[in-house]
């Protein structure tokens, strides 16, 4: 078990814990959640965050990134960076995305990260809150063609843990990588576990 206070890997960007970052830990320690597993060591990698079953998955990881002081992007709707939230979501990491025009989206993010030294990018893997099966693929394919790892974090509401799980080589096959996913999310518990599916009805 991990503390907030222990450093991170070497090659992982981040910066030093301020204010607001001490005072996630707070509200963090206080309630109980805690840290399993270690962060890969890599200046380069895609962090399948999941699993996404409310508005609280972002604030949560939010929280996370500021207590540990992560230098961590994620993709948002467009619409979001509209006006002053646009600002913060900017300063948070957020990388706008037009949903209208999704096309190539895969290339350009995966270009943006084969140019940059460092560069963390947080996903949800289903793509959306609501239940569905299966989930979307295309952190897997931004990995794959950036040719980074992917690491599984998961959100454990029911043990109250942010957990850094295995980190997978994206393999040629994605369906083959895709059920290492579902394996790990298989024992995490989402704040609404109805809405996690990590195989297909019978």
């Amino acid at each position: 078990m991990q503390s907030f206070d222990t450093p991170l890997p070497q090659s992982v960007p981040h910066y030093p814990v301020g204010f607001c970052g001490k005072c996630c830990r707070w509200w963090l320690r206080a309630r109980g959640w805690r840290i399993s597993g270690e962060l890969a060591n890599q200046p380069r990698l895609v962090l399948a965050v999941g699993p996404h079953t409310s508005n609280w998955d972002f604030v949560l990881g939010v929280m996370f990134k500021l207590a540990l002081g992560l230098e961590v992007a994620f993709l948002g709707k467009h619409s979001l960076f509209e006006g002053p939230l646009g600002g913060v979501m900017r300063r948070l990491g957020g990388i706008p995305v037009n949903r209208n025009r999704a096309h190539g989206v895969v290339g350009e993010i995966a270009g943006r990260i084969r140019r940059s030294q460092q560069l963390l990018l947080a996903l949800a893997p289903e793509g959306t809150r609501k239940a569905v099966y299966p989930w979307k693929s295309g952190f897997l394919y931004i990995a794959q063609t950036a040719r980074i790892p992917i690491q599984c974090v998961g959100l454990d509401y029911q043990r109250k843990m942010v957990v850094f799980g295995p980190v997978l080589t994206v393999s040629k096959d994605v369906t083959v990588s895709m059920e290492s996913v579902y394996a790990f999310y298989r024992t995490v518990t989402a704040k609404y576990p109805q809405q996690t599916i990590t195989e297909p009805k019978a």
